[in-house]
């Protein structure tokens, strides 16, 4: 083909470690950038993170530190994962790279420029996990419709997107375009459920938090996730308004974003009509994966039921959780994982079809003909139709691979696997090997099974790279190009095959749910502070723990650590200044009872005096104030 080719998976958000359900895109996304490679083509492969936001900076102050540094964390272990699955990206952007920042600064502002932008106040619902604003007859049940979870009244001076001015234009390119969105389905469920109902304008900055790139010609506004995040496609090309520069010129339009279903409508709504604003080509096609669920649940980590992908890789191996993640998601429906399914899939199609097929036919070529493959000038009954498998399902990989159904190039793949481990049971080389003069049909035999695992290694580059660089030396060949496999017979007379070594060895599925159940075990137990040494019960005695009622809370200005406190105590009041602002809003406080030590020794702290101190318990850096289960009166005593 010989044509550019530019890939992109969305990129992951750094509010957290990605699990195997998050991490099946890049897998998928690689895979096709493989493919891609394989026929010819110019790739260009992008895959980053997405770092600014309300919920990060969240994060970061319950932890006690700056933003940037959690989300340099989170990207270095999103980072290291991708490295792990040996994903063959081109460029990882992040979001807080300099260049990214500078070109959205001058996006925003262009599109102010034009009055595509403009300044208003926005008052509705806000759920900050999905950072999404909804109105009132949007909630189900008074919750985010998208995720569930609780969401917060909000009322701020933002700028606004003029969606409805393109949205007519984009129904006419989607028309024009019939493939713009894949699958069929989620073409269908954008048009329906959000551009015949009618745009509304789009909220693209922010004043309740800061962390986020500032909007240059009003500072206290911060440019909000839809333009950041979705603009790093171009800006990773080297795009801004005012300079586009080359790479952006070579590889623009994108030919492929892969995203997850959950996020069709930013991708194929929101992206789409900035781009028009902005006067640039829309991508040639989004393609919206499906889940990878555990069993029939999504994963959580709140239901206990997630998995990660370096769990499965010291478990299995790279490839094998390439292979599993690549053949069990649908093209259109979600797929699902447990070990339980992970482990007798890799028996059956790895171990014990695919393996076993190389490692039987390389030992035979060692065993009959000193590890020489001979050629195959003798043939018989089932050498044509062996030989048409082959073909044919090169032909059928690069079909499929074409509209991206890489589970069903998996399976034309495996035809040759299983056509072959059939034309040993059929030819029985075993049988063939006692006879002098049925030695050259025994060659021909050998051959053919040689150059179908050829075939086979070729078409596996793709998906696993490092299983079918090892099949290609356990053959003893270097040629697995395209042209090489399209036409069976290419593998040459006299090559040397390597050793025999099982590529995948069957698990003991019980043995292994055992080892993994043990592990989790010991994950979940909590590794506590060693306990002080005793003390005599006069020392308790002599502290004085009472209850207060916090009717005053506010920051100390000056101070990122202390709150100032006053407490109701009885019929009197108490200042207590305590170093817990990072973990608390101080509005949410007001009303509650706090256990807190009242005869401490006044002390002076930023030149106000505090009465005592407030206890807390803190774990795995996170602090909770010590509360009562029921109200009770202020000033009760702790016995």
């Amino acid at each position: 083909m010989n044509e550019k080719f530019y890939v992109t998976t969305a990129i992951a958000y750094t509010s957290r470690k990605p699990h195997i359900g998050n991490t099946y895109e890049i897998i998928l996304t690689d895979a096709i950038a493989r493919f891609r490679r394989f026929l010819g083509d110019d790739v260009f492969f992008l895959t980053g993170t997405d770092e600014h936001g309300q919920k990060i900076q969240e994060i970061a102050e319950k932890e006690g530190i700056a933003p940037k540094e959690y989300v340099d964390k989170i990207a270095a272990q999103i980072k290291d994962i991708a490295d792990m699955l040996n994903i063959s990206y081109d460029h990882f952007i992040r979001t807080t790279d300099e260049y990214h920042v500078e070109a959205v600064k001058k996006i925003f502002k262009k599109l102010y420029d034009q009055g595509d932008i403009y300044k208003s106040e926005y008052e509705g619902w806000y759920c900050t996990p999905c950072e999404s604003f909804w109105t009132e007859t949007q909630l189900v049940d008074g919750k985010c419709p998208d995720c569930g979870r609780e969401v917060k009244k909000t009322k701020e001076e933002a700028y606004f997107f003029k969606m409805s001015k393109y949205q007519d234009r984009l129904m006419q390119y989607i028309k024009e375009n019939p493939d713009f969105i894949r699958p069929e389905s989620r073409k269908k469920e954008m048009i329906n459920n959000f551009l015949k109902p009618g745009l509304q304008d789009l909220c693209v900055s922010r004043t309740s938090f800061t962390w986020g790139i500032p909007v240059e010609f009003d500072p206290k506004h911060v440019v909000y996730v839809w333009i950041d995040a979705l603009s790093n496609y171009i800006t990773a090309l080297g795009y801004s308004p005012d300079n586009k520069g080359e790479m952006y010129n070579k590889y623009w339009p994108a030919d492929l974003h892969v995203i997850g279903k959950d996020i069709l409508r930013f991708h194929t709504i929101y992206w789409p009509i900035m781009l028009m604003a902005l006067g640039e080509p829309l991508p040639k096609q989004v393609f919206g994966h499906p889940w990878m669920l555990f069993g029939e649940e999504k994963m959580s980590k709140s239901r206990g039921n997630v998995i990660y992908a370096e769990d499965l890789v010291r478990h299995f191996g790279v490839d094998a959780v390439r292979y599993y993640s690549l053949h069990e998601m649908p093209y259109a429906q979600d797929g699902n994982i447990t070990y339980e399914t992970f482990i007798a899939r890799y028996n059956s199609d790895l171990a014990n079809t695919l393996g076993n097929l190389v490692n039987r036919t390389v030992a035979m070529i060692n065993k009959y003909f000193d590890g020489v493959i001979g050629d195959n000038s003798v043939s018989g009954e089932f050498d044509a139709d062996l030989k048409q498998v082959c073909e044919t399902a090169v032909k059928k990989v690069i079909k499929k691979m074409e509209s991206w159904h890489i589970a069903d190039s998996l399976d034309e793949i495996w035809k040759i696997v299983d056509r072959a481990n059939k034309y040993i049971d059929e030819t029985m080389p075993w049988a063939l090997a006692k006879s002098e003069e049925n030695r050259p049909r025994l060659e021909t035999v050998l051959y053919n099974l040689a150059e179908s695992i050829r075939i086979i290694a070729g078409l596996l580059q793709s998906f696993m790279p490092d299983t079918a660089t090892k099949i290609a030396e356990q053959i003893g060949s270097e040629d697995l190009s395209l042209e090489s496999v399209r036409t069976f017979g290419q593998l040459k007379p006299g090559t040397k095959v390597g050793e025999a070594v099982p590529l995948f060895v069957r698990i003991d599925a019980e043995k292994k749910l055992e080892e993994i159940a043990s592990e989790n075990e010991q994950e979940d137990k909590i590794e506590l502070a060693p306990f002080k040494d005793f003390c005599e019960f006069d020392d308790f005695e002599k502290l004085d723990l009472r209850v207060g009622k916090v009717i005053e809370c506010e920051r100390v200005k000056k101070s990122d650590k202390l709150l100032r406190f006053v407490l109701e105590v009885g019929s009197e009041t108490r200042q207590i200044l305590s170093g817990i602002a990072k973990y608390y809003d101080p509005a949410d406080l007001i009303g509650k009872n706090v256990i807190f030590i009242a005869n401490f020794k006044p002390r002076k702290m930023m030149g106000m005096e505090s009465e005592g101190m407030i206890l807390s318990a803190e774990f795995d850096g996170k602090l909770t104030a010590l509360t009562t289960i029921d109200d009770i009166q202020s000033g009760a005593e702790i016995v």
